[in-house]
Formats: structure tokens, C-alpha cells, sequence
């Protein structure tokens, strides 16, 4: 009789409120120099690459994960760092599953930020969230992270790893059908963003 394949163990991390992970199978950086097209204005992007270089960090993800086949999860930490681009606030490039019905869970751990989500038949909703606040996002829906405060915006996030992501479909319809900007008081606020021409429908 074959020999039963060996189970994983279970994942045993060390998770920090500053997105720290031990036990982490993966990370990546992203850096100014990958922004290019996320924010509205061009001219401030450019404004702020120049000020910054392009090797200037704006968010990391660190994650732990078994495989990606179906039945699996990724469990990872997001860590956004402060800063505008004109007037908008700093952003992750945002995404939909590439298997658009796949959930994912964010659990902010430090500083203030803001989910923006958005379907492709346009509902849009902007959650505030601070530490010990959780968003989960049901399939379907856009999602991108702000960091709306002056320290860096942690989250810690969970998905299925069969979803993957498409990136592409929030470049194609020339970003996100709102911004989050800077009010003028010191707070933030969501605006409909000009550019934006509607998405594609995302294939089930």
C-alpha cells in the first residue's frame, strides 16, 4: 500500500504590531519606482519620486503559506507607510482576485487607514479603520489600502491562496472610481476621481 503523503506542519509566527512576521515563507517591497500610473496627479508623482528616489519604500508585505492549491490560506501582514502624493495619501496598488468570489479578511494592528472598495457595477465604500478594527471583504469586490495617518498603517490579512490578484483591472479603467484625499483640515475624504472610466466585468 503507498505511503500516505506527509502532512504540513502547523504554522507556528511571531506577528508584531509593525508587520514584523517570524516565521514567514515569503516578503516583497514595494518601492516608488512601482507606482508609476497608481496616483492621479503625474506631475506630484514625479515631484515626490524626485525628492525621494525611485528606491524609496512605500509598503511591505510579508506572508506565510503552504501551497496554492485550493483549501489553503495565505496569512500575511501589509505595512503602509504615511505620505501624500499631492493630495493624495499614500496607496497600495489595490486589486480584485483573479477568482473574483474569493473573500479576504483585513485586521488593522496599528496606525489609521482606510479600505477603499469598490464593485465593478459601482458601489464604493471607504472604510476608516485603527487597531482592533477588522474588515472582511466578501468576494467581488475591489480593495486597496490608505494610510491616512502619520504612522505607518498596519494590517494584518488572510485569503485563499487559489485566489491571486488582478492588478490590472484598476489600471485599465485609469484607477479607482474615488480617491482618498486630504480634506484641508487635517483629515481625509473620498472624491470621485475624473479619469476613472469604469471596469471590465471580471470573469467568474
Amino acid at each position: 500500500m503507498a505511503s500516505l503523503e506527509r502532512l504540513p506542519e502547523p504554522g507556528t509566527l511571531n506577528i508584531g504590531t509593525d508587520g514584523a512576521m517570524a516565521g514567514r515563507t515569503g516578503s516583497y517591497e514595494k518601492r516608488l519606482a512601482d507606482m508609476v500610473g497608481v496616483y492621479r496627479d503625474g506631475d506630484a508623482y514625479r515631484q515626490v519620486l524626485a525628492e525621494n528616489g525611485p528606491d524609496a519604500i512605500v509598503y511591505r508585505v510579508a506572508e506565510h503559506r503552504y501551497s496554492d492549491g485550493p483549501g489553503e490560506l495565505i496569512v500575511g501582514t501589509s505595512t503602509l507607510l504615511p505620505g501624500r502624493v499631492g493630495d493624495e495619501f499614500t496607496v497600495t496598488r489595490g486589486h480584485l482576485h483573479a477568482l473574483p468570489d474569493r473573500a479576504e479578511l483585513y485586521h488593522c494592528l496599528g496606525g489609521h487607514g482606510v479600505l477603499l472598495l469598490e464593485t465593478v457595477d459601482g458601489e464604493s465604500r471607504a472604510v476608516p479603520l485603527t487597531a482592533g478594527q477588522a474588515v472582511h471583504v466578501p468576494g467581488h469586490w475591489i480593495h486597496r489600502s490608505v494610510n491616512v495617518g502619520t504612522e505607518p498603517f498596519v494590517t494584518l490579512f488572510c485569503y485563499s491562496a487559489d485566489a491571486g490578484q488582478d492588478y490590472e483591472i484598476i489600471s485599465e479603467a485609469g484607477g479607482m472610481a474615488r480617491l482618498v484625499v486630504s480634506d484641508g483640515n487635517g483629515g481625509w475624504t473620498p472624491r470621485p476621481n475624473p479619469d476613472h472610466v469604469g471596469y471590465r466585468k471580471a470573469v467568474a
